[in-house]
């Protein structure tokens, strides 16, 4: 296995200008990702942890310091340069799940690979995730409003797993489900580690956590 980080932050730190006063969202933070990791990342409201998260997701770039993707810097990056490592290397899974509403299961998860893929291929990768995240046939065609919380939650992991990204990325990926569904949605990630895929996960809940096998704990933007 390499020994260069799959992810480092070095001395990074995102401040947003405001009329009111500048807003130091993460205050140099200086962190490293092993690829195959399980990280949970916890604190409390406004501690800086969807800026963290963005930043690893190369949906934001840092106001100062760097980041680095398999020993490339990213953090100077253009748009469209960051448009292709989401797109080719980073899975994403909200809370809100975010499915597309007028599309059925199946078109939500291949609609990150149409431009890449011919449709044929595109169809059956989709059918393969789908299948391995659990969801049955029947409900392939079903549009989101049509499946439940934990169905729609496993389509959403099945859509960032699509491309076989590097990194997936879940930002409090049980917070709209029961008890009894959140596990099995945190099964389905700890066995995804288990494969190898590299997994950070911002949540609130420590029973969540105690899936990672390393917890980061953020205050005011900084690492503790």
């Amino acid at each position: 296995m390499s020994n260069v980080p799959l992810l480092l932050f070095r001395e990074v730190s995102k401040i947003y200008p405001l009329p009111a006063g500048d807003v130091v969202a993460l205050d140099c933070v200086t962190l490293t990702v092993m690829a195959g990791e399980f990280i949970a990342v916890m604190g409390p409201s406004g501690s800086g942890k969807s800026t963290l998260l963005n930043m690893m997701g190369c949906l934001d770039v840092p106001t100062a310091g760097e980041i680095y993707l398999s020993g490339q810097e990213i953090s100077r990056m253009s748009d469209d340069d960051l448009t292709r490592l989401r797109r080719d290397r980073i899975g994403f899974v909200f809370q809100q799940f975010n499915l597309i509403p007028l599309l059925s299961a199946i078109e939500n998860v291949e609609f990150p690979i149409l431009l890449t893929t011919a449709r044929a291929e595109s169809r059956r990768r989709a059918m393969e995730v789908l299948s391995a995240v659990g969801i049955e046939a029947p409900h392939f065609s079903h549009k989101p409003g049509e499946l439940s919380g934990g169905q729609q939650q496993r389509v959403a992991i099945a859509r960032a797993l699509v491309n076989d990204p590097d990194i997936l990325l879940c930002d409090e990926p049980t917070g709209n489900l029961d008890t009894k569904t959140g596990t099995a949605i945190m099964d389905l990630l700890a066995a995804e580690n288990r494969r190898g895929k590299t997994v950070i996960m911002v949540t609130h809940d420590p029973d969540v956590a105690a899936y990672a096998r390393r917890t980061i704990r953020i205050v005011d933007g900084r690492i503790t």
